[in-house]
């Protein structure tokens, strides 16, 4: 939904509820997304009655989304969590007696502290989803005072890996600069007018396309920004790296690099020339299906085009090649002088705030990298989270070390890690665990304590603390929340003085907040006044002391390569899953702009609005196998079979099934776990083939078959 269809929105809800008794609180969207969006709030008697987009917004512009507009209902929803619950029954059969937060609290702090007494600290895990606050490094905080390194998390297939090669590669992760204008944007593999790609919200980029900016889009569906493009590149699921490679075969053939930028600053471009001729897109056009004079065109567009952005999505880091396809297209942005300059792919520049480390008590466990699960693995350096596929190893087989207990927020391994039985089986075998949520999942259903946390109009908040874009964000509590509805940080903080040491905890958790703004001379009160901070613009910085890699220069060809056991440069070698004529359709799934991964299947507003999970078949593909718009299908891997609703529709290519990503079935129960295998994609994936670097599975690009059930 457009800006100009929301306002319209906006204004008719702010006239149904304007009168004197209405305050309006200014702060931002958190749990309904990353939380980029600046809202006004309206409030009458502790009650939310109206939200709109802020215009003063510093990401959105007054833009607002359909999860935006929805989410007050989530505060008053009648199945929401509202006091701690202790399983009474066998686990996972949804039986439960009403417990006080002392007694959770002492349960989990006796419980885990028995497991660290038997087995040792590292036998418990802390497990977090995609980071929606300042939750993620409080637990990180926990986890360290407590002394385990496994801090459980999705970053595998979530940012880690453009993140973490970024460092690798040119010392920094390079995200778009939207807030500068660029000549061409590259939109590879981000649907960012359905899906909040952290704070690069579609506004700003849909500005400045008014304003003039060309676009290229890869995409193995049409998506609404394909019909705005001057390039739609339809990429084979799964194929990003070989087409990433032919981008730089045809830049660097076609002489259209920056010479001045790669005679200075960088590190084996040599090496990097000589093994792309093998990648043409005339080569690798069979792999990719796309035309190979569309990829020299918009290759060349790319490159001859200054300043230009590449907006990636995390769908690149969704099979074993992510490591392949981030270093390529790090190594696009270099050649092509993109790299840290205005409205190109910079290095964001963090406003004067507490670091992570320091906040996160890092220096308590300093043999934290050797220790954790994933070490034992060899991935790569850097990765600071517990790859799922890892953590259920050491929990199903103890290896490197047995797991025995954990603790999970804002996480719903049963529909969000690959291979869901495998998780089932994981969370079987735990002797303890606990979850804290607002509402209750299939992985809530699954702990012995499960706790009601607060949503986030009901606690003060930083957002984007963390996440490397180069500023925080304001979230000021609006309402109060519920008597026993605690925000995840004051949970930690409690658990945190049960179990270790209270000097590293505080009476308020509010001060959780204000020592993250100490160095910015800054109250809480004073960051909500000002909504939000943000770092300076500086760019080119490699002219005053390079880049922050071994060589000082951007590595096209990786100097410490050996070192760690990574490929010197990025490859492609064959598809993430060979071709199976048993399973002749490559499945691949996306996010629905009403939903976040598994969560609000619940928020009546927004099901209204998506109702079930729908595989979108080509028309072709759908009368081959004899199936009309609204039957339900069975599409199954070898790994597994689910069942969706046919939609039909052109967006998608003849060979491809796009499959719905999260779903479960809250109206029927936690004793059936919500009928958690139904309809969940990750029934589809599996885990016995993962990327090296970051234990990535693949989520995508997997043979299937589909049928009318």
């Amino acid at each position: 939904m457009n800006a100009v269809n929301m306002e319209s929105i906006n204004q008719k809800e702010e006239r149904s509820n304007m009168d004197d008794t209405v305050s309006w609180v200014r702060t931002h969207c958190a749990r309904m997304d990353h939380g980029g969006c600046a809202l006004l709030v309206g409030v009458k008697d502790n009650r939310i009655v109206s939200v709109r987009g802020d215009p003063d917004g510093y990401l959105n512009r007054g833009y607002i989304c359909p999860k935006g507009l929805a989410s007050p209902d989530r505060l008053t929803h009648p199945d929401r969590l509202r006091y701690p619950l202790k399983r009474i029954g066998e686990r996972g059969k949804g039986t439960w007696q009403r417990i006080s937060w002392p007694d959770a609290i002492t349960e989990i702090a006796d419980r885990l502290n028995e497991i660290k007494e038997q087995y040792g600290a590292r036998a418990v895990a802390f497990g977090q989803g995609m980071p929606k606050g300042m939750e993620h490094f409080v637990l990180i905080r926990l986890g360290n005072v407590f002394g385990t390194p496994n801090i459980i998390g999705l970053q595998d297939v979530c940012h880690a890996p453009r993140e973490v090669t970024g460092i690798h590669t040119c010392g920094f992760y390079p995200v778009a600069d939207f807030h500068h204008t660029s000549k061409v944007v590259v939109v590879w593999a981000s649907n960012i007018t359905s899906t909040n790609e952290e704070g690069e919200i579609n506004i700003l980029l849909s500005d400045q396309i008014k304003q003039g900016t060309e676009l290229i889009v890869i995409d193995p569906r049409k998506i609404d920004l394909a019909k705005k493009a001057r390039y739609w590149l339809q990429l084979r699921p799964g194929t990003d790296n070989a087409l990433a490679l032919s981008f730089l075969n045809v830049i660097i053939e076609e002489g259209l690099y920056d010479t001045d930028f790669v005679e200075n600053w960088t590190h084996g471009f040599d090496a990097l020339a000589n093994h792309v001729k093998q990648y043409s897109p005339e080569r690798m056009s069979e792999i990719t299906w796309v035309d190979p004079q569309l990829v020299r065109e918009a290759a060349r567009l790319y490159a001859t085009s200054h300043p230009a952005a590449i907006q990636w999505g995390n769908p690149i880091e969704h099979n074993i090649n992510a490591f392949h396809t981030t270093r390529a297209l790090i190594c696009m942005m270099a050649i092509c002088g993109n790299l840290d300059v205005p409205g190109g792919n910079i290095q964001a520049n963090e406003p004067a705030i507490l670091g992570l480390g320091k906040f996160a008590k890092a220096d308590l466990l300093p043999s934290k990298r050797k220790e954790m699960i994933h070490a034992y693995h060899h991935t790569i350096p850097r990765l600071m989270t517990v790859p799922p596929v890892y953590f259920r190893k050491a929990v199903l087989e103890e290896i490197p070390y047995p797991v025995k207990g954990a603790y999970m927020q804002c996480v719903n391994p049963l529909l969000g890690y690959a291979d869901s039985r495998q998780t089932y089986e994981a969370l079987m075998k735990l002797e303890f665990l606990a979850v804290a949520d607002i509402f209750m999942t299939p992985t809530a259903a699954m702990a012995d304590i499960v706790l009601p946390a607060a949503t986030h109009f009901e606690f003060n908040d930083i957002g984007h603390y963390g996440l490397g874009h180069g500023y925080i964000l304001a979230r000021p509590k609006v309402v109060d929340p519920p008597d026993e509805c605690w925000p995840d940080i004051k949970i930690l903080n409690e658990l945190g003085k049960a179990m270790t040491s209270e000097e590293y905890w505080y009476e308020d958790y509010n001060q959780l907040l204000e020592e993250v703004l100490e160095p910015a001379g800054l109250t809480f009160r004073e960051f909500a006044e000002r909504g939000f901070l943000k770092g300076p613009d500086r760019f080119k910085k490699y002219l005053e002391k390079g880049f922050r890699t071994p060589t000082g220069k951007v590595e096209l060809s990786l100097s410490q390569a050996e070192k760690f056991n990574l490929p010197v440069l990025p490859l492609f070698d064959g598809l993430p899953e060979a071709y199976d004529p048993d399973y002749p359709l490559v499945l691949t799934s996306s996010k629905s702009q009403y939903y976040l991964h598994s969560s609000y299947r619940w928020v009546q507003r927004l099901r209204e609005k998506r109702p079930n999970p729908k595989a979108e078949l080509h028309p072709d593909t759908a009368e081959k196998y004899g199936i009309q718009e609204g039957d339900e299908v069975v599409i199954e891997t070898r790994f597994g079979m689910i069942t969706h609703i046919a939609y039909i529709t052109d967006i998608v290519d003849p060979r491809v099934v796009n499959a719905s990503h999260g779903w479960w079935f809250p109206e029927e129960g936690p004793e059936s776990l919500f009928e958690w295998e139904r309809s969940n994609y990750n029934i589809l994936t599996s885990t016995e083939k993962v990327g090296r670097e970051f234990a990535t599975p693949n989520l995508k690009a997997i043979g299937c078959r589909i049928g009318k059930k």
